[in-house]
């Protein structure tokens, strides 16, 4: 297959990178992509929603801090439970019927939520909304990843993903104006509109090699290459490659502890700690308690979160627009770097706080320091890491590490999202010094041993990790 497209065109831009998506993709593929793109934008709504809610939420249902705390954090304990689920529900059902699964668990979310009259029904929606988050973190990328042409893979999951920081911009920005129960209404209106396409977006190809369905590969290659297209050697290549790996499986390991053999290790460390990284150098503390930061150093809310929906629009438009020429590594590093920058800036904010330094400044370092981290981590850490886990694992292992890989950063993100508030009572600048910390350890282990997969096809990466494939045919 041909290297083309958008390697051949640095200087796209956003809208030219649509267009090129829609001149060499059909339409069953434009669906399947706009598919992907509703549900990441879903996502961001739910991430976003409950930092320009906190304090109506807690005035209107009089809750306490740690109720507040348990509405924010239960997300990540329905998360939790979607990683356990995501990586067998989507091998047995398939990537469609999941999306489908997703969606319905979204909508009755959002609206468990805006009809809340107490803290139990707002949990409950709460809840199952991370559930499905837990399964369409995992879901997404893997399904853009295994539909798209090589050339083409990069920037559709970042387009796809960027959607996600568009969510939640939208969701800061209507937060300052419409009330919550309402911004909840209109939560649902993205999973609404996904369920008429559903009908319409072909399976996963390396999913039909998979569970056997070999013959139907070409057709749904066709369909997604258009059908004056040849996928022969397309379609030879991802069903030979599958029954390699079959064929290499180690009679002693079957299902899911497959996965912790020792050529696993690298790859797996790799989507482990680059998926997890975010979460554990305080993405949702930023996110949720966006709020709460801007209080603490007094900046004004609504220009707050103007700003950052603004930034972090920006910085993932660039981020999509160099993914396929810098390449992945390189907007990883660049990413941790700014993000490691925001959360130094936002420590030394706290600390001129403290102690009534530069009084008229602090705000805006502050808002400076939030501002740099969202742009950041928009331009590749958003993005990114979950788009080269779903590059690095074969088929037969894919659903296993997803579940591993999101089990791990739920986990991480709950820790976050439940403690930060107490973190930032005991010590305000020392939490983000310790998000800091970790995002320069992150830097450190993208240069050693995160390896660059732009450009290459899916089966060319895993032999970069494991046995050798059967000889490329493209």
């Amino acid at each position: 297959m041909a290297e083309e497209g958008l390697l051949a065109y640095p200087d796209k831009s956003s809208t030219s990178l649509l267009s090129e998506i829609s001149n060499v993709s059909t339409r069953p593929f434009v669906l399947a992509f706009t598919v992907s793109s509703c549900g990441a934008f879903s996502f961001g709504c739910i991430v976003g929603y409950t930092a320009p809610t906190q304090s109506n939420i807690m005035k209107d249902l009089n809750l306490s801090i740690p109720d507040y705390s348990l509405f924010g954090s239960i997300l990540t304990v329905g998360l939790i439970l979607g990683a356990l689920i995501c990586g067998k529900l989507t091998d047995l059902v398939g990537r469609v019927n999941t999306i489908w699964i997703t969606n319905i668990l979204i909508i009755v979310g959002w609206f468990a939520i805006a009809f809340a009259k107490g803290v139990w029904l707002l949990d409950i929606g709460r809840f199952l909304q991370g559930i499905s988050l837990g399964i369409s973190s995992y879901l997404g990328p893997v399904y853009i990843t295994e539909i798209a042409p090589r050339h083409l893979r990069g920037a559709a999951s970042s387009l796809s993903q960027l959607s996600v920081g568009v969510g939640i911009s939208v969701l800061y920005a209507l937060g300052t104006i419409v009330a919550w129960r309402d911004l909840a209404i209109l939560g649902a209106i993205p999973c609404l509109m996904i369920v008429p396409l559903l009908f319409f977006i072909p399976e996963s190809p390396r999913w039909l090699a998979k569970v056997g369905r070999a013959k139907e590969v070409e057709a749904v290659l066709l369909s997604l290459r258009g059908p004056k297209s040849d996928v022969s050697d397309e379609a030879r290549e991802i069903v030979e490659y599958t029954q390699h790996v079959k064929q290499q499986e180690d009679v002693n390991a079957h299902g899911f502890f497959k996965l912790f053999q020792r050529k696993y290790a690298l790859s797996l460390t790799i989507g482990i700690v680059l998926i997890a990284l975010p979460q554990l150098g305080g993405l949702n503390a930023y996110t949720f308690y966006t709020d709460s930061i801007f209080t603490s150093t007094g900046v004004s809310s609504d220009v707050g979160f103007i700003s950052t929906s603004i930034i972090q629009m920006v910085g993932g438009i660039l981020g999509t627009v160099l993914v396929d020429v810098s390449g992945r590594r390189s907007l990883l590093l660049v990413s941790q770097a700014g993000m490691f920058l925001g959360c130094l800036a936002t420590a030394i904010s706290f600390i001129l706080q403290k102690n009534n330094f530069w009084e008229t400044g602090t705000p805006i370092l502050a808002l400076i320091s939030v501002m740099v981290y969202f742009a950041s981590y928009g331009l590749g850490m958003g993005p990114l890491p979950w788009i080269v886990a779903s590059e690095i694992y074969p088929v037969d292992v894919k659903g296993a590490a997803g579940t591993v890989c999101n089990l791990v950063t739920s986990i991480s993100s709950w820790i976050v999202t439940y403690f930060f508030n107490f973190l930032l009572q005991w010590s305000s600048t020392g939490t983000f010094i310790i998000f800091a910390t970790v995002m320069c350890l992150g830097i450190v282990f993208t240069a050693k041993l995160v390896p660059e997969t732009k450009g290459k096809s899916l089966e060319e990466i895993h032999s970069l990790f494991y046995d050798s494939p059967p000889e490329d045919s493209t």
